[in-house]
């Protein structure tokens, strides 16, 4: 078989749910397909679908694309693509889960041949600045994501949710203090939009009554206004490049925990028992632990 030559790196982001009725065969599918591409990242396989991310040479992940689109399950998935290259990864995984992402609410998700069943109303980039034309303040954003990663970007004046793992939104959404705005208009966002298609449900079933969630995510919206629009600062992202700018306008709006300066820059605390990752700007690069963790002087 001819190989195909590397060429420029980049990475793409992507998923689908759509009903897998063999996720063994399909994650030894795509072991074999991304080895021969000589591609890296991570890939989750599920009943619901597929998730992945996936840097390498430009020609290599367009044959991807291509391979994707022979598929019966797998065509016409929208692809995310950024700067980067397969060295962002430190290998291939490509695994089997039980969720795409993981809210522990299996039971809750239905997917068919349609997609995610009684998730939030897709808008595009456009579409989201339309509706805060027609609604005004009445719209709220809301944060799909952990809250560390809204530390460094998010929507201006979004709701930023108490939650420090994806399966604490269970018992986030059910806390009182949002019943409030459960009759409101309510945007979701995260990454790239997998985890709103879940939230969403999520959020349906415990009362919020008109859900959205943007199209293809944080990643698509900013393609479309850079920082010309509601997003304000960096993407965090969970691989080697940590962050992303959509434009030299992008602002550091992240505080080091040691002198406050602005900045997007995450470590992980070299305390061993803590190992979280904080914010610590250029200036306190030396200041390898965290500000709860620093070690004793002798």
């Amino acid at each position: 078989m001819k190989k195909i030559n590397q060429q420029e790196p980049k990475v793409i982001l992507y998923y689908k749910f759509i009903p897998v009725c063999d996720p063994n065969i399909t994650m030894r599918w795509q072991k074999e397909l991304c080895d021969r591409l000589g591609l890296k990242g991570r890939i989750i396989i599920s009943p619901h679908g597929i998730n992945g991310t996936l840097g390498g040479g430009i020609e290599n992940l367009r044959e991807y694309k291509r391979e994707m689109n022979r598929s019966i399950l797998f065509k016409g998935i929208m692809y995310k693509w950024s700067d980067g290259s397969g060295e962002d990864f430190p290998k291939l995984s490509v695994k089997v889960r039980d969720e795409l992402v993981a809210f522990r609410a299996s039971d809750e998700l239905v997917v068919s041949e349609r997609g995610v069943e009684n998730g939030g109303i897709h808008l595009k980039p456009e579409q989201v600045h339309r509706l805060i034309q027609e609604r005004g303040d009445e719209v709220i954003f809301f944060d799909g994501r952990n809250a560390y990663e809204a530390q460094v970007g998010r929507f201006k004046d979004a709701i930023i949710p108490e939650v420090k793992t994806t399966p604490d939104f269970l018992k986030e959404l059910e806390d009182p203090k949002y019943d409030t705005i459960k009759n409101r208009p309510i945007i979701t966002y995260c990454t790239g939009g997998i985890r709103c298609e879940i939230l969403s449900v999520l959020m349906k079933n415990r009362g919020f009554k008109e859900v959205y969630q943007i199209d293809g995510g944080i990643v698509k919206y900013g393609e479309k206004y850079g920082d010309d629009g509601f997003w304000e600062g960096n993407l965090y992202i969970f691989d080697g490049r940590m962050n992303h700018k959509f434009s030299s306008k992008a602002k550091d709006i992240g505080e080091c925990v040691h002198c406050g300066q602005n900045t997007s820059r995450f470590i992980n605390c070299a305390d061993k028992s803590c190992n979280q990752l904080k914010l610590v700007c250029q200036s306190c690069n030396a200041k390898t632990f965290c500000e709860n963790h620093q070690p004793v002087l002798a």
